[in-house]
């Protein structure tokens, strides 16, 4: 029965994570059928949809649906709780813990659909409902966890485990579920119950605020332009874009630089006026610090007094330490010690690189010190030069449609043999989505997925994956799953011509799909992407690869106007140039990573911090203040950490990567993309979801513990000659 998170992955994800997605993936409770029938707002939530797969009735649904709904939800779940808690039968697992698994299924229905909408359509009105519902969801959750009679049952039960004839998956669910009671403070006093449930209340309130704030904020500081020829350098696609977008907020004649929620932009990488590109970097870099109404300095700093304050109230010495204890990594300890061995190799890398960018600005006879705003377009410079390759070169090959179809869902196809069926009558909540059924290599339905792919002003930055409903076989239910990222959407009647960043992001976000859409358990707290964040982006960030692959690259690849594939000149420069630029790709990542662990190590006795001098002192005190390469996310924009369930888990996507590169050195070492080795890694990770524990799951695939050479390797920090990882053979 797991709580609200989301697995967020940005958009233009990091250029490690190959440009792609930085991946949100929110996860509601699941629960069971609720016992009484509404009528009025929120009754469509009190059955299951009678759609295909019961996809959400988008055309039916109103925001004023949502706060009945969600109120009759918890309503619900709470009858049914006290029942499983006041049962005078023995506890047993089936009338206690695969109970609670039935639970709440009004709540997860309703849950799913607002989640999607406050991410991806939101409105005033939503957010209004996000802000009061957020802290009764928190408090819901305590009421469960901390109810004295039904932990006593689970510990009956727990206690008892080795006597009991449980298959493994329900083992683990018994394990896990005991897990959440003791991490949600069942074996505190009431006093200290009353306090956790205080900070619990308090920390979901900021945490929403904290979101809202941030969309405003980004929103208000996107940069206005007044003058036509300060946009030199942006093609004419690109200027149409920022023109609509100004015309959408009513500003007729002027153009609109909307940021995207990293700290570079890029749209830096093209911009001739180093004014403007500088204007537009502290246009991002500042949006969260101007002391209006959306600043979030003072919020963030005090949340993480708060989350110390639980963590120490949990018993741990921080909450990095609390967070960590039931991830693969175990301990902020290893994490730092993981981010200490990167580190080295990624500030030199990134120094050599701003050496080469610097002697390109010279060359083209300019006279600046490199800053953080120019490195993109330098760098650029530097690429062309180098590889004779740029994106103006490779767009035309790059057809949304055309990549989602005859690339993403090919390299599935190839891999895992599923087909893809599109859907035009699956009501959606924006008229550009897609949906496609989801077919399994024997014909079977897999299950239902969408896509929203273009950037809206009401949409929250980045790109993630998650479910409408999701995967259990307790509870007869296939996935139902939607991508969602933000793209620059074409002009009228143009086609939607893309990056290959924005191409990996694809490939990323579909990763996460298809780990959600081979899920095969047979409880749905345990089911597909129901697992932890230093394991959920490993799927994700495999899952990339595929874009660069020959035989797949030449299948999607095809150019606009022609049709005819990319030449094999241009896809070698591809594969060559993905090397490129990732001193600065790992640094930004490992000093936001770095940035995380500082705010979630401090212990509660530490002062509420002043935020812009405790960033400089973190990123020092890390050895990851990296000289022209900032953060990825500062403190003020990092969504992640302060709204995304990422505390202390921002290195999941470094952690990941090493997972992803050790099974794609596998793969390269058996024979790459064939249909037994991606059967191999269907059964071993992509459907295991968290019936098992990380480690045991990943050497049964691996056939060893993860190591750190490929990672370097194939992010070019490392050549095969220092670093020859060992041949991991199959179990």
């Amino acid at each position: 029965m797991p709580t609200l998170r989301m697995l967020f992955l940005g958009c233009a994800a990091m250029a490690l994570a190959a440009g792609g997605a930085d991946a949100a993936t929110q996860h509601p409770v699941r629960h069971a059928q609720g016992d009484k029938t509404m009528s009025g707002h929120g009754a469509i939530f009190a059955h299951d949809s009678p759609l295909f797969l019961h996809a959400p009735q988008f055309n039916k649904i109103h925001d004023a649906d949502f706060l009945p709904a969600i109120a009759e939800g918890m309503r619900q779940q709470k009858a049914e709780i006290t029942r499983i808690a006041d049962n005078p039968a023995p506890p047993t697992f089936e009338n206690t813990v695969v109970a609670m698994e039935r639970s709440g299924r009004m709540l997860d229905r309703v849950t799913n659909v607002f989640s999607a909408l406050t991410g991806a359509n939101t409105n005033d009105a939503l957010e209004k409902i996000d802000a009061e519902t957020s802290p009764q969801l928190a408090a819901h959750h305590d009421w469960i966890y901390l109810n004295p009679r039904l932990f006593a049952r689970v510990k009956t039960i727990y206690d008892k485990r080795a006597a009991l004839k449980l298959s493994p998956e329900a083992r683990q669910l018994l394990k896990i579920t005991y897990q959440e009671f003791i991490r949600s403070g069942a074996q505190l006093s009431p006093a200290d119950q009353a306090q956790l449930k205080g900070l619990n209340e308090k920390l979901s309130s900021f945490s929403t605020a904290f979101q809202q704030k941030l969309l405003a904020a980004a929103k208000a500081g996107a940069l206005v332009i007044d003058d036509r020829d300060k946009l030199k350098g942006l093609s004419d696609q690109q200027i149409a874009a920022a023109q609509r977008a100004a015309e959408s907020r009513g500003l007729a004649g002027k153009w609109l630089i909307a940021l995207q929620n990293t700290t570079q932009q890029p749209l830096l990488q093209d911009l001739a006026d180093r004014d403007v590109r500088e204007q537009l970097f502290n246009a991002g870099w500042m949006r969260a610090e101007k002391g209006d109404a959306n600043d979030t300095r003072d919020l963030i700093a005090t949340m993480a007094v708060l989350r110390a304050q639980k963590a120490k109230l949990l018993g741990y010495p921080n909450y990095a330490a609390y967070v960590l204890s039931n991830q693969m990594a175990e301990t902020p300890e290893a994490v730092q010690r993981f981010i200490g061995r990167l580190a080295p190799a990624a500030r030199t890398r990134s120094a050599a690189e701003a050496a080469d960018i610097q002697k390109a600005i010279e060359a083209g006879g300019e006279h600046f010190q490199l800053k953080p705003w120019d490195w993109e377009r330098y760098s650029d410079r530097v690429k062309k030069a180098r590889y004779d390759l740029s994106d103006d070169e490779l767009e035309p090959y790059f057809e949304l449609h055309k990549v989602l179809t005859d690339g993403v869902f090919y390299a599935a196809n190839q891999l895992y043999g599923v087909t893809f069926k599109p859907r035009k009558d699956i009501p959606v909540w924006n008229p550009e989505m897609m949906v496609f059924e989801v077919h399994d290599k024997d014909g079977s339905l897999l299950g239902l997925m969408y896509f929203d792919y273009f950037k809206r002003d009401n949409k929250s930055g980045g790109a993630w994956m998650s479910h409408l409903v999701g995967q259990s076989k307790l509870l007869g239910t296939k996935p139902v799953i939607y991508n969602v990222a933000n793209f620059t959407p074409p002009g009228p009647g143009q086609p939607a011509l893309i990056t290959f960043d924005d191409v990996t992001t694809m490939f990323h976000e579909f990763g996460h799909a298809l780990h959600g859409l081979f899920a095969a358990q047979e409880y749905p707290s345990l089911s597909g992407t129901n697992v932890a964040r230093d394991f959920v982006e490993f799927p994700s960030q495999f899952n990339e690869n595929w874009a660069l692959d020959p035989k797949v690259l030449k299948h999607y690849a095809v150019h606009y106007r022609t049709g005819q594939p990319i030449p094999q000149a241009l896809a070698d420069k591809i594969k060559t140039a993905s090397k490129f630029n990732q001193g600065y790709a790992m640094g930004e990542l490992i000093a936001a990573a770095e940035l995380d662990m500082q705010w979630h190590m401090q212990p509660a006795t530490a002062p509420k911090q002043n935020v812009d001098a405790f960033e400089l002192q973190a990123l020092k005190a890390g050895n990851v203040d990296f000289p022209d390469v900032p953060p990825r996310y500062r403190s003020s924009y990092f969504l992640h950490i302060w709204a995304n369930n990422y505390a202390a888990g921002y290195y999941a996507y470094l952690w990941t990567q090493m997972l992803a590169d050790d099974s794609y050195a596998w793969f390269e070492q058996h024979g790459g993309l064939t249909r037994e080795n991606g059967q191999r890694f269907r059964d071993l990770i992509l459907s295991r979801g968290h019936t098992e524990d990380y480690g045991p799951m990943f050497r049964a695939f691996y056939g060893k513990d993860p190591e750190i050479g490929p990672m370097l390797v194939h992010r070019g920090l490392a050549s095969a000659d220092t670093v020859r990882p060992a041949r991991a053979e199959p179990n």
